[in-house]
């Protein structure tokens, strides 16, 4: 079977919130998600908290606090496209999916095969670009060959009693049964797709 490269599959992932965030307003940023409790406004810092986060630990550092969660200043659409931007670079470097990324927001000391760590941001910018079009209340579509690679690592992710541990970064699945491929994998992963802001 072969290996999938991550990196270009996460790069469409990212460029596609961009595109998303880009058209967000002030007055948007109150809109609410179906990411539990989390306003646009909030959805927004925690996805650039994220990019810096996981930047970071492409370059092998392992501080908690580059995971604290960042403010978004008087322009959170442009603060959040610079931290989307930020990640897309460090992940354009060469050997980058070799590398071993320390990850403390996983546990302490834990660090993940480059590729595996690459694959968790590609399936939450999927799943959280997903989020921020249903907030938007505006369309999402990605290409086949993302969808594919989301499917795979969606259908690693362990359902059951696990998922309702404390701190478990997944509600419980969501029984669905339609053809939308992006619906499957958010309903696989906590999120109803007949959610509407």
């Amino acid at each position: 079977m072969p290996t999938i490269d991550y990196v270009p599959l996460d790069a469409e992932a990212v460029r596609t919130s961009i595109e998303l965030v880009g058209a967000v307003t002030a007055d948007d940023l109150a809109r609410p998600t179906p990411c539990r409790a989390w306003t646009l406004y909030g959805l927004l810092a925690h996805m650039a908290t994220q990019h810096y986060g996981f930047a970071a630990a492409s370059r092998g550092e392992s501080d908690p606090a580059v995971w604290k969660l960042v403010d978004l200043g008087d322009d959170p659409a442009k603060a959040y496209i610079a931290s989307a931007e930020h990640v897309l670079d460090a992940f354009g470097q060469d050997g980058v999916a070799e590398r071993s990324f320390p990850l403390p927001e996983f546990g302490p000391g834990l660090s993940f095969p480059g590729s595996q760590a690459i694959s968790f941001h590609f399936i939450d910018y999927v799943v959280h670009g997903w989020d921020v079009a249903k907030s938007l209340g505006v369309p999402v579509s990605f290409s086949p060959e993302v969808l594919a690679a989301a499917r795979g690592v969606t259908d690693a992710i362990p359902t059951g009693e696990i998922r309702q541990a404390p701190g478990t970064p997944f509600a419980a699945d969501v029984p669905w049964s339609g053809d939308d491929v992006v619906d499957g994998i958010v309903a696989h992963l906590g999120r109803n797709p007949d959610w509407k802001a």
